[in-house]
């Protein structure tokens, strides 16, 4: 029987991080869960992830440019190899709430940096990543604040500044909409040289102070002469976007909510629990880390094993650091950034402004495929010291077919599994067993391929692919 304890960790490490091995699982346990959860939010105690051994190998990746289709490798392996798993994961949270994609900004370099800024920033205040993201090159173009002057409103910022980053629909009014645009015209990009042989140079962010509106402003019932500033301040003073922001959090950490879209008119699945972490971001001046040790020792994210679908990105890295020997970038990590993609989450290009819908929405016939092929092709990679060590485990729990289906699904989770998947294990481990012949060797080799091939199909069961 595992240990409870246990059951948590993992639990925690599914979701603050990208899962865990058993043996570093046991680790923690036997530091305790409220000292992991500490460690976890502050990564600086961490030794950071060394990017210049990535761009060793891969020179390119200093300045992607507009390179097609891979320029999250070196997100990838980071997430790969870092020692603060949250912070990462953070990142990815931020990514899917101000989701930017190359597909119309056309310069990887820029997202990278909204990237790179998330993971310095991203445990800090609400309002800084607000400002940080209204001043980002890239958000400016993809939402066209470039084009937003004071004798012409565009209003695309101030409406998603509004509906997906800070308040919800339903919060505010149509005139709330231009109001907002208003006080962020003249906030744009300087202007830029021509693109150079890796792709583009480096956009800047320039205020404009000529093409601001300095007129009276009316923002959801106050006056003045507002900038953007002015305007993020009087958003984060409003309760609904407390409640929007501890939504996206309660869906990202705790459990599948329905997709955005759908939030005005559909209430939470635990109201209790999103109001609570609203009221802790309201008290705490929306501290980002605050919120996320409330939510990680809370009751209610305690209680929510396996209600989340995991996303691509935590299925790719959560095997791979699972497996290991895969520290050294080598040409598979463009396979592995690729394999993400494949499964529906092409990172730094999301589809929408949007974000991707995730839950369920993640799994269809030929995304449901793709992820459990790649995972049961790494499980089985014997050479692998992760696969290595869950092989041994599971040999010295015992011989019996019963007790080789039941410590594949602890190791691997544990698992909670249905009780007619448990039986279709057992009589399949039961028929690979009969195939042995008497020679102690073969008995040998083929007690590793046996319950090489279980682990296979605890990897393709329904219940894996959930955190």
């Amino acid at each position: 029987m595992t240990d409870d304890n246990l059951k948590l960790m993992a639990h925690l490490m599914r979701r603050a991080g990208f899962g865990a091995s058993r043996d570093e699982l046991e680790r923690r346990t036997e530091v305790g869960y409220d000292q992991t959860v500490d460690e976890l939010l502050h990564p600086d105690s961490q030794t950071p992830v060394d990017y210049y051994e990535f761009l060793r190998y891969y020179p390119l990746w200093w300045k992607p440019g507009t390179m097609g289709g891979l320029g999250h490798a070196g997100w990838v392996w980071r997430m790969i190899n870092t020692q603060a798993p949250l912070q990462e994961k953070l990142c990815l949270f931020y990514h899917q709430l101000f989701a930017t994609g190359v597909a119309k900004v056309d310069h990887y370099d820029e997202i990278e940096d909204m990237i790179d800024m998330f993971r310095e920033k991203g445990m800090g205040n609400y309002k800084t990543i607000l400002m940080e993201i209204a001043h980002s090159p890239a958000m400016l173009f993809w939402l066209d604040n470039h084009e937003n002057h004071a004798t012409s409103v565009n209003e695309n910022w101030g409406r998603e500044l509004l509906e997906l980053f800070s308040m919800g629909v339903g919060n505010y009014t149509e005139t709330d909409v231009r109001e907002c645009s208003r006080a962020f015209t003249g906030w744009t990009l300087s202007h830029k040289l021509p693109r150079f042989h890796m792709g583009r140079w480096d956009w800047e962010f320039e205020y404009r102070p000529e093409d601001h509106d300095a007129g009276e402003k009316e923002f959801l019932g106050h006056k003045g002469n507002f900038d953007g500033e002015e305007i993020i301040d009087i958003i984060l003073a409003q309760p609904a976007t407390a409640t929007f922001i501890a939504r996206h959090l309660y869906s990202f950490f705790v459990a599948d909510e329905p997709q955005v879209p759908a939030w005005s008119v559909t209430p939470p699945n635990n109201p209790e629990a999103v109001q609570a972490i609203a009221d802790n971001l309201m008290q705490t001046d929306y501290h980002i880390g605050t919120a996320l040790k409330f939510i990680l020792t809370s009751d209610f994210f305690k209680e929510a094993i396996f209600a989340k679908v995991k996303n691509p990105t935590e299925v790719v890295i959560g095997t791979l650091r699972l497996v290991g020997n895969t520290e050294r970038p080598s040409p598979q990590t463009m396979q592995w950034a690729t394999d993400i993609t494949n499964m529906g989450q092409d990172l730094l290009n999301p589809p929408s402004v949007e974000g991707w819908h995730s839950g369920i929405e993640w799994i269809n016939s030929g995304t449901l495929m793709k992820r459990t092929n790649f995972t049961a092709e790494l499980i089985s990679d014997q050479s692998r010291p992760g696969v290595t060590s869950i092989l041994d485990r599971v040999m010295a729990a015992g011989n019996s077919p019963e007790t080789l289906v039941d410590a594949g699904l602890d190791v691997m989770g544990p698992l909670e599994i249905a009780p007619e998947s448990r039986l279709e294990l057992i009589e399949h481990a039961t028929a690979l067993q009969s195939e042995n012949t008497n020679t102690n060797g073969a008995k040998h080799a083929n007690s590793i391929s046996t319950i090489s091939e279980i682990l296979q199909l605890i990897v393709s069961l329904r219940e894996f692919q959930f955190a």
